[in-house]
């Protein structure tokens, strides 16, 4: 009588539980040396590949080592914003995980532990020896786990048990996401941990959404001589993770945006050096500056067509520096050089009045909706554009 296939067996193709395809992606891959493509995560293979490249053993027992107090220090001392800026998120998370026997762990971008959640009554050997400042909990230490996976792929990441590369691991899981600065660099990883069994709830959107918790705190708190611009669709979602944030210079130009500003405005996180704060949200820098000093919150359309609430602010310590800036700087009112006449005088641009209403349509849409480009066309100043294509709105 023939014996029916083996839930792990390669003929089979339904495996019983995530765990099951686990332990036939690792035979495969460790003892057949054959790519279990489709078991396991391909950023875990990846990962995998480099701690076999390292000349690192699964069977190996690791630990939990510290880095020197003298580094510890330069760490914490390096990183002083960003811990500051994770304070009251890490501390409203662990109220939020209390009972999940799940840790949360903070580590800089080179994967050295700077914050930890309190102890609780699910943490085993693994977790009461990593979750400790200062313990270097990167690829090159302790092998495949989410942190180190987030930090190669700068994405939110989940590692499960036996997707750890060391077998030591296996009771181990853990999610991460990345937390970056104003200039696109990942800065620090928060890693949700839990040795008591698999998590029973998302601990991958629990990551990022304290991730970005996180990182909004750090942008704002790093927005020096910048104005920072709050904006949503309601603005009941200020000062939550998901406001869209973004940050003016003296020259109006959009310096970053963070995720959910780049999202909702489909822009780059970080724009082209010309990009004007007008050209998106058609307010120059005048009025946003004065939407700052009276601190107002106020619903605006936007060139795109959205309508959401927009909100300023400056430092007033900044204030006075921006605003001399913009003074010297007035926005010109018209585009290319005004030509020669024959008579040997020189003609100024056309204004914006004399251009008909046609014309501006017409322009746009030779310039697929691009106000700068149509500016230029006209020979006129964007802000003048912008202007009138107010004025049309509202009348």
């Amino acid at each position: 009588m023939q014996r029916p296939p083996s839930v792990l067996s390669s003929s089979n193709p339904f495996y019983a539980t995530r765990q099951d395809r686990v332990m036939l992606a690792r035979e495969r891959y460790f003892e057949r040396g054959e790519n279990p493509s489709g078991l396991v995560p391909e950023p875990v293979l990846q990962s995998w590949g480099r701690c076999l490249g390292a000349r690192r053993d699964p069977d190996e027992k690791i630990s939990f080592d510290p880095v020197s107090k003298v580094r510890t220090a330069t760490l914490l001392t390096h990183n002083r914003a960003l811990i500051e800026a994770a304070q009251d998120p890490l501390a409203e998370l662990e109220t939020v995980i209390a009972g999940s026997q799940a840790r949360a762990m903070l580590t800089c971008s080179k994967g050295i532990v700077l914050m930890t959640s309190r102890p609780t009554a699910g943490d085993g050997p693994l977790l009461l020896s990593a979750a400790r400042v200062g313990v270097n909990i990167a690829e090159d230490a302790v092998g495949t786990g989410a942190p180190a996976v987030t930090t190669r792929t700068g994405e939110v990441c989940h590692v499960r048990g036996g997707e750890h590369f060391f077998r030591c691991m296996a009771s181990l899981h853990c999610a991460a996401a990345p937390v970056r600065d104003a200039r696109g660099r990942t800065v620090a990883m928060l890693d949700l941990s839990s040795e008591a069994g698999p998590f029973r709830f998302d601990a991958s959107a629990m990551a990022h959404m304290y991730a970005t918790s996180i990182e909004n705190r750090l942008l704002v708190g790093t927005a020096h001589m910048h104005l920072l611009l709050r904006f949503q669709a309601s603005r009941s979602m200020f000062h939550t993770p998901l406001e869209g944030l973004a940050a003016v210079d003296g020259a109006g130009r959009l310096r970053w945006f963070n995720g959910v500003g780049s999202q909702l405005l489909d822009r780059a996180r970080w724009p082209d050096e010309g990009l004007a704060a007008e050209e998106v949200f058609g307010l120059d820098l005048r009025s946003l500056l004065e939407l700052a000093h009276h601190g107002q919150t106020r619903p605006h359309r936007l060139p795109c067509g959205l309508t959401l609430w927009v909100q300023a602010h400056l430092d007033e310590r900044d204030a006075p520096t921006l605003r001399a800036q913009t003074d010297a700087s007035p926005e010109p009112e018209s585009g290319p050089v005004p030509a020669e006449q024959d008579d040997g005088s020189v003609a100024g641009p056309p204004s914006l009045a004399a251009v008909s209403r046609g014309a501006i349509e017409q322009a746009l849409a030779q310039c697929q909706g691009n106000i700068s480009r149509a500016a230029r066309l006209l020979g006129v100043s964007r802000g003048l554009l912008y202007r009138r294509l107010r004025e049309w709105e509202q009348s």
